[in-house]
């Protein structure tokens, strides 16, 4: 596994580790991680916090060439709030560990001239079935079902 994937699952199992949704991400921009963060909406009660939204955050105010130098990492595919983001600060490549699980908005992305890759993980997918299966009122509340 690629070692920027395997710091997005480092952050999804904390976050699962700490009660929350094991999604995780990190934002690296020239082979460096800026930026790294899981989903905080149960730990925060936060509506926003997923875990592209937590990287986000955690890498600070950047300026937009920064952001358009960057790579999005995350574990899970993006929902519409965080593939909103990375269009609007011009993310202009996401790596998903998997979609199986959830389907987010990797075809808006793709019409909008993202570079999208899905890898495909086994580990991101167990994770992720592990925590629906345990928690699906949690997960449901998450995507907004």
């Amino acid at each position: 596994m690629d070692e920027f994937m395997e710091a997005a699952l480092a952050e999804a199992r904390k976050g699962y580790a700490e009660g929350g949704i094991p999604i995780g991400s990190v934002l690296v921009h020239q082979g460096k991680v800026i930026g790294r963060g899981h989903n905080k909406r149960v730990q925060e009660g936060s509506v926003i916090l997923h875990g592209e939204m937590s990287a986000l955050e955690n890498a600070g105010r950047q300026p937009v060439s920064v952001y358009r130098e960057c790579v999005l990492y995350t574990t899970l595919s993006p929902c519409p709030m965080c593939s909103g983001t990375i269009l609007l600060y011009g993310i202009p490549r996401v790596v998903i560990g998997e979609n199986e699980t959830f389907m987010g908005e990797e075809e808006l992305l793709r019409s909008r001239g993202v570079d999208v890759t899905v890898v495909d993980n086994p580990e991101c997918r167990a994770l992720m079935q592990e925590f629906i299966a345990q928690k699906p009122e949690l997960w449901n509340e998450d995507i907004g079902v």
